[in-house]
Protein backbone atom coordinates (compact mmCIF):
# COMPACT_ATOMS: atom_id res chain seq x y z
CA UNK A 1 0.00 0.00 0.00
CA UNK A 2 1.38 3.34 -0.79
CA UNK A 3 2.10 4.98 2.60
CA UNK A 4 1.83 8.93 1.19
CA UNK A 5 -1.21 8.87 1.42
CA UNK A 6 -2.27 12.30 3.06
CA UNK A 7 -5.27 12.72 5.29
CA UNK A 8 -7.80 14.60 6.77
CA UNK A 9 -10.77 13.35 8.96
CA UNK A 10 -13.35 14.15 6.55
CA UNK A 11 -15.52 11.15 7.05
CA UNK A 12 -16.25 12.15 10.22
CA UNK A 13 -16.04 15.93 9.94
CA UNK A 14 -17.98 16.54 6.94
CA UNK A 15 -21.96 16.12 6.53
CA UNK A 16 -23.74 14.69 3.63
CA UNK A 17 -25.75 16.86 1.51
CA UNK A 18 -27.33 13.53 -0.54
CA UNK A 19 -29.13 11.30 1.80
CA UNK A 20 -30.60 8.04 0.96
CA UNK A 21 -34.08 7.30 1.70
CA UNK A 22 -34.58 3.45 2.57
CA UNK A 23 -37.41 2.10 2.34
CA UNK A 24 -39.08 0.03 5.02
CA UNK A 25 -39.82 -3.65 4.50
CA UNK A 26 -43.56 -4.54 3.70
CA UNK A 27 -43.10 -8.13 3.24
CA UNK A 28 -46.34 -9.57 3.35
CA UNK A 29 -48.39 -6.63 3.43
CA UNK A 30 -51.54 -6.28 0.80
CA UNK A 31 -51.27 -3.86 -1.83
CA UNK A 32 -52.49 -0.41 -1.69
CA UNK A 33 -55.89 0.48 -3.89
CA UNK A 34 -53.92 2.60 -6.07
CA UNK A 35 -51.18 0.17 -6.62
CA UNK A 36 -54.03 -2.63 -7.63
CA UNK A 37 -54.92 -0.18 -10.00
CA UNK A 38 -51.76 0.70 -12.12
CA UNK A 39 -51.64 0.74 -15.65
CA UNK A 40 -48.29 2.98 -16.41
CA UNK A 41 -46.20 3.63 -19.69
CA UNK A 42 -42.89 1.75 -18.82
CA UNK A 43 -39.88 2.05 -20.90
CA UNK A 44 -36.18 0.44 -20.40
CA UNK A 45 -33.19 2.44 -22.12
CA UNK A 46 -29.61 1.36 -21.97
CA UNK A 47 -27.67 4.43 -21.58
CA UNK A 48 -23.82 5.86 -21.83
CA UNK A 49 -24.26 3.86 -25.12
CA UNK A 50 -25.22 3.69 -29.06
CA UNK A 51 -25.71 -0.21 -28.92
CA UNK A 52 -28.25 -1.96 -27.36
CA UNK A 53 -27.35 -4.55 -24.17
CA UNK A 54 -24.15 -2.41 -23.16
CA UNK A 55 -24.29 0.78 -21.18
CA UNK A 56 -26.37 0.69 -18.26
CA UNK A 57 -30.31 -0.46 -18.51
CA UNK A 58 -32.86 1.84 -16.36
CA UNK A 59 -36.28 1.61 -16.05
CA UNK A 60 -38.37 5.01 -17.04
CA UNK A 61 -42.13 5.04 -15.64
CA UNK A 62 -44.92 7.95 -17.36
CA UNK A 63 -46.76 9.46 -14.63
CA UNK A 64 -49.95 11.16 -15.59
CA UNK A 65 -50.85 11.66 -11.83
CA UNK A 66 -49.70 11.07 -8.42
CA UNK A 67 -48.47 7.58 -7.81
CA UNK A 68 -48.91 6.17 -4.26
CA UNK A 69 -46.04 6.25 -2.44
CA UNK A 70 -44.89 2.73 -1.96
CA UNK A 71 -45.48 1.62 -5.38
CA UNK A 72 -42.60 3.71 -6.42
CA UNK A 73 -40.53 1.21 -3.99
CA UNK A 74 -42.70 -1.79 -5.35
CA UNK A 75 -42.19 -0.81 -8.72
CA UNK A 76 -38.14 -0.52 -8.43
CA UNK A 77 -37.93 -4.06 -6.86
CA UNK A 78 -40.00 -5.80 -9.53
CA UNK A 79 -38.17 -4.57 -12.38
CA UNK A 80 -35.31 -5.09 -10.13
CA UNK A 81 -32.36 -2.62 -12.31
CA UNK A 82 -29.90 -0.57 -10.39
CA UNK A 83 -32.21 2.19 -10.60
CA UNK A 84 -36.12 2.53 -11.58
CA UNK A 85 -36.84 6.32 -12.70
CA UNK A 86 -40.54 7.94 -12.06
CA UNK A 87 -41.03 11.05 -14.37
CA UNK A 88 -44.10 12.95 -13.42
CA UNK A 89 -46.23 16.36 -14.55
CA UNK A 90 -45.26 19.28 -12.15
CA UNK A 91 -49.14 20.44 -12.89
CA UNK A 92 -52.23 18.61 -14.29
CA UNK A 93 -51.97 20.92 -17.53
CA UNK A 94 -48.59 19.20 -18.40
CA UNK A 95 -48.08 17.05 -21.65
CA UNK A 96 -45.00 14.83 -21.93
CA UNK A 97 -44.56 16.00 -25.71
CA UNK A 98 -44.86 20.12 -24.79
CA UNK A 99 -43.47 20.76 -21.50
CA UNK A 100 -40.10 20.75 -20.45
CA UNK A 101 -40.69 20.75 -16.89
CA UNK A 102 -40.87 17.43 -15.07
CA UNK A 103 -40.37 15.62 -11.54
CA UNK A 104 -37.99 12.83 -11.42
CA UNK A 105 -37.31 10.17 -8.66
CA UNK A 106 -34.65 7.33 -8.70
CA UNK A 107 -35.21 4.25 -6.57
CA UNK A 108 -33.01 1.26 -6.57
CA UNK A 109 -34.76 -2.07 -5.25
CA UNK A 110 -33.41 -1.46 -2.02
CA UNK A 111 -34.30 2.37 -1.78
CA UNK A 112 -34.94 5.93 -3.22
CA UNK A 113 -31.86 7.80 -4.58
CA UNK A 114 -30.58 11.20 -4.27
CA UNK A 115 -28.82 11.24 -7.87
CA UNK A 116 -28.56 9.45 -10.45
CA UNK A 117 -26.87 9.81 -13.84
CA UNK A 118 -28.00 7.38 -16.15
CA UNK A 119 -31.37 6.92 -15.15
CA UNK A 120 -31.95 10.91 -16.11
CA UNK A 121 -29.92 10.54 -19.37
CA UNK A 122 -32.50 7.39 -20.16
CA UNK A 123 -35.52 9.44 -19.03
CA UNK A 124 -34.69 12.52 -21.57
CA UNK A 125 -34.26 9.93 -24.05
CA UNK A 126 -37.91 8.21 -23.50
CA UNK A 127 -39.34 11.78 -23.73
CA UNK A 128 -37.10 13.00 -26.78
CA UNK A 129 -37.69 9.49 -28.68
CA UNK A 130 -40.89 7.93 -27.50
CA UNK A 131 -42.68 11.05 -26.62
CA UNK A 132 -41.01 13.06 -29.29
CA UNK A 133 -41.15 16.16 -26.90
CA UNK A 134 -40.57 19.03 -28.72
CA UNK A 135 -37.86 21.09 -26.89
CA UNK A 136 -34.31 21.23 -26.76
CA UNK A 137 -33.71 21.26 -23.30
CA UNK A 138 -35.79 19.57 -20.20
CA UNK A 139 -35.37 20.35 -16.48
CA UNK A 140 -36.24 18.03 -13.92
CA UNK A 141 -37.23 18.71 -10.51
CA UNK A 142 -35.02 16.39 -8.34
CA UNK A 143 -33.48 15.95 -4.74
CA UNK A 144 -30.50 17.19 -6.01
CA UNK A 145 -31.98 20.27 -7.49
CA UNK A 146 -33.23 21.09 -10.59
CA UNK A 147 -30.94 19.15 -13.23
CA UNK A 148 -30.98 19.61 -17.28
CA UNK A 149 -30.56 17.37 -20.20
CA UNK A 150 -30.02 18.72 -24.01
CA UNK A 151 -30.92 17.50 -26.82
CA UNK A 152 -27.23 17.25 -29.26
CA UNK A 153 -26.62 15.54 -32.42
CA UNK A 154 -24.94 12.62 -31.00
CA UNK A 155 -26.58 11.95 -27.83
CA UNK A 156 -28.10 13.88 -24.32
CA UNK A 157 -26.29 16.13 -22.38
CA UNK A 158 -26.37 16.30 -18.70
CA UNK A 159 -25.78 19.44 -16.99
CA UNK A 160 -25.26 18.14 -13.15
CA UNK A 161 -23.25 19.61 -10.15
CA UNK A 162 -19.94 19.08 -9.38
CA UNK A 163 -18.71 17.46 -6.28
CA UNK A 164 -14.98 18.30 -4.87
CA UNK A 165 -13.20 15.21 -2.89
CA UNK A 166 -10.82 15.51 0.05
CA UNK A 167 -8.08 13.57 1.36
CA UNK A 168 -9.08 10.54 3.25
CA UNK A 169 -6.25 9.07 6.14
CA UNK A 170 -6.11 5.20 4.53
CA UNK A 171 -5.71 3.46 8.55
CA UNK A 172 -9.81 5.07 8.80
CA UNK A 173 -10.99 2.69 5.72
CA UNK A 174 -8.25 -0.01 5.32
CA UNK A 175 -10.54 -2.78 7.06
CA UNK A 176 -13.03 -2.23 4.14
CA UNK A 177 -10.46 -1.37 1.20
CA UNK A 178 -8.78 -4.59 1.72
CA UNK A 179 -11.79 -6.44 2.02
CA UNK A 180 -12.42 -4.79 -1.50
CA UNK A 181 -9.58 -5.25 -3.16
CA UNK A 182 -7.00 -7.34 -1.51
CA UNK A 183 -3.27 -6.09 -1.41
CA UNK A 184 -3.87 -3.99 -4.28
CA UNK A 185 -1.87 -1.22 -4.68
CA UNK A 186 -3.62 1.82 -4.19
CA UNK A 187 -2.37 5.29 -5.19
CA UNK A 188 -4.76 8.08 -3.80
CA UNK A 189 -7.77 8.00 -1.47
CA UNK A 190 -10.71 10.49 -1.51
CA UNK A 191 -13.87 11.17 0.08
CA UNK A 192 -16.85 13.30 -1.48
CA UNK A 193 -19.04 13.77 1.87
CA UNK A 194 -22.25 15.09 -0.54
CA UNK A 195 -22.26 11.88 -2.08
CA UNK A 196 -20.89 9.42 0.29
CA UNK A 197 -18.66 8.23 -1.85
CA UNK A 198 -15.28 6.67 -1.01
CA UNK A 199 -12.85 7.09 -4.54
CA UNK A 200 -9.89 5.13 -4.42
CA UNK A 201 -7.54 5.70 -7.45
CA UNK A 202 -5.01 2.86 -7.91
CA UNK A 203 -1.61 2.67 -8.68
CA UNK A 204 -0.56 4.19 -11.92
CA UNK A 205 1.33 0.84 -12.45
CA UNK A 206 -1.99 -0.62 -13.43
CA UNK A 207 -4.25 -0.57 -16.62
CA UNK A 208 -7.36 -1.11 -18.13
CA UNK A 209 -7.05 -4.46 -18.60
CA UNK A 210 -6.20 -5.04 -14.66
CA UNK A 211 -8.83 -2.56 -13.36
CA UNK A 212 -11.53 -4.59 -15.78
CA UNK A 213 -10.16 -7.93 -14.53
CA UNK A 214 -9.65 -7.15 -10.67
CA UNK A 215 -12.08 -9.37 -8.69
CA UNK A 216 -13.61 -7.19 -6.24
CA UNK A 217 -15.57 -8.30 -3.03
CA UNK A 218 -18.65 -6.03 -2.35
CA UNK A 219 -20.38 -8.54 0.04
CA UNK A 220 -18.51 -8.09 3.64
CA UNK A 221 -18.89 -4.16 2.67
CA UNK A 222 -21.95 -3.33 4.19
CA UNK A 223 -20.88 -4.94 7.38
CA UNK A 224 -17.53 -3.38 7.64
CA UNK A 225 -19.05 0.19 7.09
CA UNK A 226 -22.32 0.80 9.03
CA UNK A 227 -22.02 4.03 9.91
CA UNK A 228 -23.72 5.58 6.92
CA UNK A 229 -20.53 7.80 6.10
CA UNK A 230 -20.07 5.63 2.89
CA UNK A 231 -22.60 4.27 0.26
CA UNK A 232 -20.19 3.71 -3.12
CA UNK A 233 -16.85 2.82 -3.55
CA UNK A 234 -15.15 4.42 -6.83
CA UNK A 235 -12.10 2.00 -8.10
CA UNK A 236 -10.49 4.38 -10.54
CA UNK A 237 -6.88 4.22 -12.86
CA UNK A 238 -5.42 6.95 -15.20
CA UNK A 239 -6.13 6.75 -18.73
CA UNK A 240 -3.86 6.14 -22.02
CA UNK A 241 -4.97 8.91 -24.20
CA UNK A 242 -1.32 8.67 -26.02
CA UNK A 243 -2.01 5.01 -26.15
CA UNK A 244 -2.44 2.61 -28.84
CA UNK A 245 -6.49 2.12 -27.57
CA UNK A 246 -9.08 4.40 -27.44
CA UNK A 247 -8.11 7.56 -26.04
CA UNK A 248 -9.76 7.59 -22.47
CA UNK A 249 -8.49 10.39 -19.62
CA UNK A 250 -9.40 7.69 -16.92
CA UNK A 251 -11.35 4.63 -15.94
CA UNK A 252 -13.72 3.65 -13.15
CA UNK A 253 -15.69 0.45 -11.60
CA UNK A 254 -18.07 1.49 -8.86
CA UNK A 255 -19.66 -0.73 -6.53
CA UNK A 256 -22.75 0.17 -3.88
CA UNK A 257 -23.50 -2.48 -2.12
CA UNK A 258 -24.93 -0.27 0.94
CA UNK A 259 -28.39 0.27 -1.85
CA UNK A 260 -28.34 -3.20 -2.96
CA UNK A 261 -26.25 -2.55 -6.19
CA UNK A 262 -22.98 -4.88 -6.05
CA UNK A 263 -21.59 -3.52 -9.38
CA UNK A 264 -23.27 -0.50 -11.44
CA UNK A 265 -22.38 -0.81 -15.08
CA UNK A 266 -22.20 2.99 -16.05
CA UNK A 267 -22.90 5.36 -13.30
CA UNK A 268 -22.93 9.43 -14.29
CA UNK A 269 -23.90 10.47 -10.58
CA UNK A 270 -20.08 9.40 -9.84
CA UNK A 271 -18.42 11.10 -12.39
CA UNK A 272 -19.77 14.21 -10.72
CA UNK A 273 -16.89 13.19 -8.14
CA UNK A 274 -14.81 11.70 -10.72
CA UNK A 275 -14.78 14.78 -12.84
CA UNK A 276 -13.94 16.93 -9.88
CA UNK A 277 -10.79 14.64 -9.09
CA UNK A 278 -9.63 13.89 -12.08
CA UNK A 279 -9.84 17.59 -13.53
CA UNK A 280 -7.24 18.70 -10.80
CA UNK A 281 -4.91 15.67 -11.43
CA UNK A 282 -4.60 16.01 -15.19
CA UNK A 283 -5.29 19.90 -15.07
CA UNK A 284 -8.01 19.39 -17.80
CA UNK A 285 -11.61 20.51 -18.04
CA UNK A 286 -12.81 18.19 -20.95
CA UNK A 287 -11.92 14.52 -20.74
CA UNK A 288 -13.45 10.95 -21.77
CA UNK A 289 -14.06 8.43 -19.47
CA UNK A 290 -14.79 4.89 -19.64
CA UNK A 291 -16.43 2.72 -17.05
CA UNK A 292 -15.13 -0.82 -16.97
CA UNK A 293 -18.03 -3.04 -16.27
CA UNK A 294 -18.91 -5.96 -18.43
CA UNK A 295 -21.47 -3.93 -20.14
CA UNK A 296 -19.20 -0.79 -20.48
CA UNK A 297 -19.91 2.70 -21.55
CA UNK A 298 -18.41 6.10 -22.44
CA UNK A 299 -19.17 9.58 -20.86
CA UNK A 300 -17.68 12.75 -22.32
CA UNK A 301 -16.96 15.37 -19.53
CA UNK A 302 -17.07 19.07 -19.63
CA UNK A 303 -16.52 20.70 -16.70
CA UNK A 304 -17.91 24.58 -17.05
CA UNK A 305 -16.61 27.63 -15.25
CA UNK A 306 -19.78 27.97 -13.17
CA UNK A 307 -18.95 24.75 -11.34
CA UNK A 308 -20.97 22.79 -12.53
CA UNK A 309 -20.38 19.65 -15.58
CA UNK A 310 -21.86 18.48 -18.86
CA UNK A 311 -22.18 14.61 -19.17
CA UNK A 312 -22.73 13.61 -22.48
CA UNK A 313 -24.11 10.10 -23.69
CA UNK A 314 -25.95 7.86 -26.06
CA UNK A 315 -28.97 6.22 -25.04
CA UNK A 316 -31.14 2.91 -26.93
CA UNK A 317 -34.61 2.27 -25.62
CA UNK A 318 -34.61 -1.43 -25.56
CA UNK A 319 -38.37 -2.10 -24.15
CA UNK A 320 -41.73 -0.19 -24.13
CA UNK A 321 -44.47 -1.40 -22.56
CA UNK A 322 -47.07 -1.20 -19.87
CA UNK A 323 -47.20 -1.70 -15.96
CA UNK A 324 -50.49 -3.18 -14.45
CA UNK A 325 -51.15 -4.31 -10.97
Amino acid sequence: MNKCLSGSNCIQKKQTKLEVKRAPSRAGSPQTESARKMKLPIFIADAFTATAFRGNPAAVCLLESTLDEDAHQDIAREMNLSETAFVRKLQPTDDFTQSSRFGLRWFTPEAEFPLCGHATLASAAVLFQKRKNRNSILTFVTMSGELKARRAEDGIVLDFPVYPTFPQDFHEVEDLIKAAIGDTLVQDIRYSPDTKNLLVRLSDSYDRSFLESLKVNTEPLPAIEKTGKVRGLILTVKGEPGGQTAPYDFYSRYFAPWVGIAEDPVTGSAHTVLSSYWSQQLRKKEMRAFQCSRRGGELDISLRPDGRIDIKGGAVIVLEGTLTA
